[in-house]
């Protein structure tokens, strides 16, 4: 059986493409949270660094990312990501365990 899993992604925004950079991550929320088995999906921008955002997900099991990162508008961002993005995604995994 399939288990939850939470996404915990970070992007660093290239100097001046701050807001650029929220615009396209804020426009990524809307579908995802559309797709089955997306359980949550927030965006958030630190408080103290503009550049740092995080996307914090909770999908139904490992298949649906899998599908999720299968989806136009997200392959569509990772192509023109490094106009904005001043280093690679982080992009780490969580499994649920209580």
């Amino acid at each position: 059986m399939s288990k939850q899993l939470t996404v915990v992604a970070t992007a660093r925004a290239k100097p001046g493409m701050e807001e650029e950079l929220g615009k396209r991550l804020l426009a990524l929320v809307e579908p995802s949270r559309a797709e089955e088995g997306c359980i949550s999906y927030d965006m958030h921008q630190s408080n103290d660094d503009p550049a740092l955002w995080l996307a914090y997900e909770t999908w139904r099991s490992e298949e649906d990312l899998a599908r999720h990162f299968e989806m136009p508008y997200l392959k569509a961002f990772g192509e023109s990501k490094d106009e904005v993005l001043a280093q690679p995604l982080e992009v780490r995994k969580f499994s649920l365990k209580s």
